[in-house]
Parts: structure tokens; sequence; C-alpha cells
């Protein structure tokens, strides 16, 4: 596989719209309450169309009848006399019937709003019918107050739906981190961390634009289409123009085929767009954390190509997506243009006055920006949909320890732990890892672990601390399984101190009281002296608020490990698991920091996992493992008599 190209997780699938959309709904439905009263703000801003729709015929019908009684006037003969001035004269009066129904429906209207204003207790017009004082004070005081209206409406509509997006979208991220962390480690030991960051952080904004902008659309856009539907049916109705009604219901959905065509490809190009960004993402993750690496070979040129790469693949994948989606738009239009040519072609065919298709071309005009908004918002729709895929592929994930709605609280331990049988095997290995490991940990005493690379050492150590389970047989503690007991109650009974130490970016003494928060600077000090830690830490001017910087890469080595010996002292757990940490290090710092993990194995039981056997000599029981099983047991002095394998492990580091 390419290094720029995406690797699919294990936990990849697709989701329906309904599933996925279903399921943003659980996220954003604590905040209906503000979603409603936005889409409601959104709906009223988009209800002042009716009234202008109500007045256009009325109007146009003067304006036509005038304008034909001007023309006949202008082309009556002289002697206005003979039939064909009877018949003229016939037609003259009907169109004249028809100004005098427009003209009565006018007043009717304004006879409404002037009784209205009366009973207000002002004259809309003076004696002489002209504009009146009281209503030019009505329009300065009512027409901005109308507008300040719409705009608080608008405001109040972007504002409650970007909250909630907003709110929506902190609670996907946080419930993403939450489950991430309650998964074993057989999780993250398969996932790619860069690509996971990308999920978690970038994604999610694509959800908060459905819910911020999407919404905002969506409230208007229907509500318009409504209107103007609703209007044209009437206005057909009224008119005597059925077959209207017939282009509209065949017309109207070839707005959408151009959606419904278009989506799947678009839906597709936006999810390779996203798994491509994971990829760059990766990459910048991945050379940041191995920086030092790049710098000592010297392949910072190599992993610029590879990023260049990785970016050129994202830019393909993008613009394919862009392409897809910037064909809705004019296809949408086109289809509109089309149906409106048809619609004014057959208004020619079928005689119809313009007053008459004028009030029906209005709302049909103020449809198409609707609609164009929404074949828009199906664009963002698919986009989301695939983002939302690799949101809750990630949620859907159930690779954590389970714990038992009874789990049998655990807060001491007393006796020992015991390995019966374990066996334990990775997901994607093809043998045991630990294969029927038995053995015990008596309350006090230090138990040791040798072998090669690959033995089984670490997994034997995870298996204690539960981060996995066995696959077959069981560990007890007190004689209570692991599996039985709340995790809580374990992780705090076992502390550990790994080889390979990382420090949180924070400074010296939040580094300490890590996993402690109500421990006080004085307990943080004295388990910084047990550590050996005080000296270099008060040997700079920041002491204790010195920042470690990312991992700890302000420091060296050596004091990496007591900073975190002294976390583990300051825990102060009654079993810990110890990786031995001192095989890397310079003779001077090895013994200081063997002296730190003497200080901190005193009263405590150990499992120790050695790198050099020479520190587990006084070992009160020290396991030799071998691909993953226990091939000797004893203590130091009976395995290098036995002349096995450890002594042939003491040898060689002898040699060395």
């Amino acid at each position: 596989m390419k290094t720029h190209e995406y690797k699919h997780e294990f936990f990849d699938r697709e989701y329906s719209a309904k599933e996925a959309y279903g399921r943003l709904w659980k996220f954003a439905r604590k905040y209906r309450m503000r979603i409603f009263f936005g889409i409601v703000c959104g709906i009223l801003t988009a209800g002042t169309l009716l009234p202008f729709f109500n007045v256009i015929q009325p109007a146009l019908d003067k304006v036509d009848g005038t304008a034909q009684q001007v023309e006949r006037a202008e082309k009556k003969p002289a002697d206005g006399g003979g039939a064909d001035a009877a018949a003229e004269k016939a037609r003259d009066e009907g169109r004249a019937d028809a100004v005098t129904k427009g003209e009565r429906k006018i007043k009717k209207e304004f006879g409404k709003i002037r009784k209205f204003a009366e009973k207000l207790g002002f004259d809309l017009q003076d004696e002489d019918e002209a504009l009146g004082a009281p209503l030019l004070v009505a329009i300065l005081v009512i027409v901005p107050l109308a507008a300040f209206a719409r705009c608080a409406f608008l405001f109040l509509n972007k504002y409650c739906l970007s909250w909630a997006a907003l709110h929506t979208v902190q609670d996907i991220r946080c419930a993403i981190l939450r489950h991430i962390q309650e998964q074993s480690m057989q999780f993250h030991g398969r996932i790619d961390v860069g690509q996971l960051m990308s999920r978690a952080t970038s994604d999610p904004r694509l959800v908060q634009h459905i819910i911020q902008q999407v919404l905002q659309e969506v409230a208007e856009a229907p509500f318009e289409i409504v209107v103007s539907v609703g209007f044209i049916i009437w206005s057909a109705v009224h008119n005597d123009m059925l077959p209207t009604l017939v282009l509209l219901v065949v017309g109207f959905p070839l707005f959408m085929c151009p959606v419904v065509l278009l989506s799947r490809r678009i839906r597709k190009w936006a999810k390779k767009a996203l798994e491509r960004f994971s990829v760059v993402g990766s990459r910048i993750h991945e050379i940041l954390t191995c920086i030092r690496v790049v710098k000592a070979y010297n392949t910072e040129e190599f992993e610029n190509r590879k990023y260049e790469q990785a970016n050129k693949s994202m830019l393909k994948a993008s613009l394919r997506a862009v392409r897809w989606s910037l064909f809705v738009t004019p296809a949408v239009e086109t289809v509109g243009i089309l149906l409106m040519c048809a619609f004014v072609t057959w208004c020619f065919f079928a005689k119809i006055k313009l007053s008459v298709i004028v009030p029906m071309l209005a709302p049909l005009l103020l449809i198409y920006r609707p609609i164009k908004q929404l074949s828009k918002l199906q664009v963002q729709l698919e986009q989301c949909r695939a983002a939302l895929a690799r949101l809750f592929s990630i949620l859907d994930v159930r690779m954590e320890l389970p714990e038992k709605a009874d789990a049998a609280p655990k807060t001491t331990f007393d006796d020992r732990i015991r390995f019966e049988d374990v066996s334990f095997r990775y997901d994607t290995a093809d043998r045991d890892a630990v294969s029927h490991a038995t053995f015990e940990i008596p309350r006090g005493k230090v138990v040791a672990v040798v072998g090669g690379t690959g033995s089984g050492k670490s997994t034997t150590s995870g298996l204690l601390a539960r981060f996995y389970d066995p696959r077959e047989g069981r560990i007890t503690m007190d004689g209570t399984d692991l599996r039985d007991m709340r995790i809580a109650d374990l992780r705090s009974l076992v502390g550990s101190v790994m080889q390979e130490t990382v420090l949180f970016n924070d400074t010296i003494e939040e580094n300490i009281r890590y996993g402690t928060p109500s421990a006080t600077h004085e307990q943080v000090v004295a388990a910084a002296r047990m550590a050996n830690a005080h000296e270099f830490i008060m040997s700079q001017p920041e002491g204790y608020s010195r920042s470690v910087g990312e991992k700890g890469f302000a420091l060296s080595g050596g004091e990496r490990q007591r900073i975190a010996i002294a976390r583990a002292i300051l825990r102060n757990p009654p079993i810990l698991i110890l990786d031995e940490a001192t095989s890397a290090l310079d003779t001077v710092t090895e013994r200081l920091v063997q002296n730190a993990i003497e200080n901190l194995m005193k009263d405590r039981t150990t499992f120790a996992i050695a790198h050099r056997l020479s520190t587990v000599r006084n070992a009160d029981l020290i396991l030799v493992m071998d691909e993953g099983r226990i091939v000797e047991r004893g203590t130091h002095d009976e395995l290098y008599a036995a002349n096995g394998l450890y002594r042939r492990l003491c040898d060689m580091q002898k040699t060395d």
C-alpha cells in the first residue's frame, strides 16, 4: 500500500441516511427547543410573501383593462356605426366589467384596511383622498418596526441554530473521546492515531454545518415553496386553469432529478476526500512524533515528498467531489428554465391573458430560489452523511473491557495474585502471545519475568493490569477474578512504571501529581526526593513549574524516568508493575534510577519485567518465558545452576 493512500480501519461501515441522521438527532435532541424556536423564527421570515401575491392580479387586471380601453379609443372609427362597432362596443363593455371587477377587489381590500385604521383613531386619506398625515406617520413607524422584526427573526433563527450546532458537536467530540478511552489496548494497538484524530476533530465540523447552516435554509425554503405552490393552485382554480396543475404535478419533481442522480457520486467522493484528509493529518502526526529520527537520518526531504503525495491525493478527491457537486446547480437551473419555457408556450397556445400568467409566474420564479437552495442542501447532506459514517463507525466499536453490573468492590490487596492456566492471543496474530501461564505473586514479594523479544513478558504485565482479558483461564486477586472487579478499583491498586516513559506537556509538578490530583505541593516534593528527582528539578530557575515539553522531550531519559517513578510513589499503589527502564541509561544515571526504583519497591508487591538480568538477582521468583510459555521458574541461583535458557541469557549479557 502506498503511504499516501487511505487505509480503511477494521471498524469502518456504511450507514443509510435514515440511520445516520437518526443517530445525529439523538445527540441534538436535548437542544430541540432551541432548534424548534430557531426553525419557527426562520418560517416567520418566510411568511411575508403571501400578502404581495394577493394584490398582483387585481392590479394587473386594472392595468390590462385600462390599456385595452385606451387602445380601442384610439382606434375607434369616427362614425362609430355598424355591426363592427356594436361588436367592438360589446367587447369594450366586457373589458370594462373586468376592470370594474378588479377595481372592486382592490377597493374592498383597501376598505378593510381603512376601517381597521379608523378603529385605531386615524384616517388613511385626507379630504382630497390624498395620502393622509396619519398614514405617513404610520408608514414611518410600522415599516421600520417590520424591518426590525424581520432582522430580529433572522438573528434568532441563526443564533439558536448555531448555538444548538456548537453544543451538539461538542457532545459528539466528547462522546468520541470517552468511547475511545474505554476501548481495550487491543483497539489502540490496531488504529492509526493520526487518522483517528482527524475523525474526532475535523469531521464534526461538517456536522456543525448541517445543524447551523442547513436547518437555517430548511426553515425558510420549504415554507416558501409551500406558500408559492399553494398560491399557484389557488390561482389556477380561481382562473379556470386546471391543466396548469397537471403541469405543476409533472414538472415539480423534475427539479429534484439531477439531485437524486448525482447524490451517490457526491457522497462517494466526499467520503474519499475526508479519508485522504485523514491521511494528511496522519502524516503530520507521524512526522512530528518521530521528529528526532527524521532529524537524525536527515530525511526531511523524503518526508516532504511523502507529505506532498498525500496532499495531491487529497486534492484529487476533493476536486472530484467539487466537480460533481457543481453539476447540481446548473442541472437544476436548466430543468427550471425548460419547465418555464414549457409553461409560457402552453399559455401562448391556450390564449391566456398576461394578467393571469404573471401572478402565476411570480411564485414560480420565487420557487426557483428555495429549490436551488434545497439542491445545494442535498450536496451538503451527502457530504455530512459521509462524515457521520466515519464518526459513528468509531462509536459503534465494541472492544472495551466489560464490567459487570454487580462487579465486586475491592479497595485492598491482602494475599496474592494468581494466574491460572492463562492464554491470550492478539486479534491480528496467528499464535498465542501468552500460552497456559500458571504462577502466583504473594503479597510483598517480587516476581520477575525474563526472556527474549516477543516472548510474552509485556503481554503478561498487560494481563495483570487488565489492559486485556485472557482468552482462556483466569487471573485472580485474593481469590476474586479480575473480570469480577470494578475496573476503577483494580487500577487504584496497580501502578506502572514503563520503560518508555511518556509525560504530558505540562509542568513537572503536574506530571508528578497526575493521577493524584488532591496531592499537596509538599507531598509532590517528598515523592520527588524519594525518586532522586528533587535535585535536578531545583537546579533550574523554574523548579517544579518548569514545562517538560511535548512527551517530556525537554528532559533527559533518566530525568523522565525519575519523574515517572515519583508519580508512582505519590500514587502509592500496593501492587507495582515495573518495566525496568535502566537498560538505555548511562552508569551514573542508571544508579540514580535504580535507587529510585528500590525506594519505590519497598513494602510493595512487584511484578518486574527484567531487561538487565543483574537487576533481578534478588527477586523471590524469576519466570523465564519463550514464545509465550513459561519454560523455567525459580530463584536466580536455582535457574543459573539448571544450565538452561536463563543461564544462556545471563552468559550472553556477561559477554556483551
